[in-house]
């Protein structure tokens, strides 16, 4: 029997993934949250293709040991631009550093996230799951869109996440100062406004060669979330993680779609791992993406005819 649209997730996910052997050997790639779980699991996998990897990240230290582990593993060139996403200005950083230190891009994969179970606000006064989660990806693809469309054919994927269907976008309270704070609603929010802007940078980039498309990465173990109090870090260890996947699957999923010929021309598409997927209604709803473009370049200070970028970054050098 077959599920009912909105399930259809569902048996999505217990069907059999897609792979490629195709090679990426030499394209600059760009993951951003890439020392543990789904970002971690995708840049390994870039790797082994024989990628040029450029990891965004928060943590030096960490970041500088998957730098080693790449390295030492796979002999893969990495560099590695150190930013926290929950502050704009350090967003604005990293692209100076990418598009000073990145002559092409290939693929940018915006994989950065964060859950939060009480409300906080970010340096710039946005709410920090919507914050992380869609104006720092949105920002940040956006600066680097010239240097993409210069480097065509090229791949922007934006991972995303079922949460999506959890709701909670509500353009008039974005900071949620009206309503109560619930996590899976913010998170739902902010995957919400990051799709709407999906289809509408999708249809920005048609016939320039590059391609955007957002993805659920599988029920896999990742550390997001683990930024709040012991009890839920607790639960979510002991209750939640034990149930979860490898997020080696994630990595394989995002290869794929960075990597197969078949996908070169695939945008303004959602899939669950890499399977085609329609996402929530409210998350397809045209003019409210139409709105929340405006918003969101209203606040992360961009507008459609600026490029220019500010701030002096910060580089760990390339191994």
């Amino acid at each position: 029997m077959k599920l009912p649209e909105e399930l259809q997730f569902i048996a999505n996910a217990r069907l059999p993934q897609k792979t490629t052997d195709a090679r990426m050997d030499g394209r600059v790639c760009i993951v951003t949250g890439a020392t543990s779980g789904v970002g971690l699991a995708a840049a390994q996998r870039l790797a082994r293709g024989g990628a040029h990897l450029v990891l965004v990240c928060r943590n030096g230290e960490k970041a500088a040991a998957v730098q080693a582990e790449l390295a030492r593993k796979y002999g893969a060139q990495t560099d590695v631009v150190l930013a926290d996403f929950s502050r704009l200005a350090d967003v604005r950083a990293a692209a100076a550093t990418l598009l000073e230190r990145c002559p092409r891009i290939d693929v940018l994969i915006n994989n950065a996230g964060v859950h939060m179970t009480h409300r906080t606000l970010t340096v710039d006064g946005h709410e920090t799951a919507f914050a992380v989660n869609h104006l720092a990806s949105f920002l940040l693809t956006r600066l680097l869109l010239d240097r993409l469309q210069a480097s065509a054919p090229a791949r922007i994927i934006q991972v995303n996440s079922q949460g999506h269907r959890f709701g909670g976008l509500d353009l008039d309270d974005l900071t949620w100062e009206r309503r109560h704070y619930i996590g899976l609603r913010g998170y739902g929010a902010a995957k919400t406004a990051q799709l709407l802007t999906v289809w509408e940078l999708a249809d920005r980039l048609a016939g320039s060669g590059v391609t955007i498309n957002a993805m659920h990465p599988g029920a896999v173990k990742s550390n997001i979330g683990m930024n709040n109090g012991l009890l839920y870090r607790l639960y979510n260890r002991i209750v939640i993680h034990p149930f979860l996947k490898d997020p080696a699957i994630a990595g394989d999923a995002l290869y794929y779609l960075a990597a197969a010929p078949e996908m070169a021309e695939v945008s303004g598409k959602f899939f669950n791992l890499t399977i085609e997927e329609k996402p929530a209604a409210h998350a397809l709803d045209r003019d409210l993406g139409k709105r929340v473009w405006a918003i969101s370049n209203q606040l992360s200070a961009i507008s459609d005819q600026q490029s220019a970028i500010s701030s002096q970054p910060k580089l760990i050098a390339d191994s």
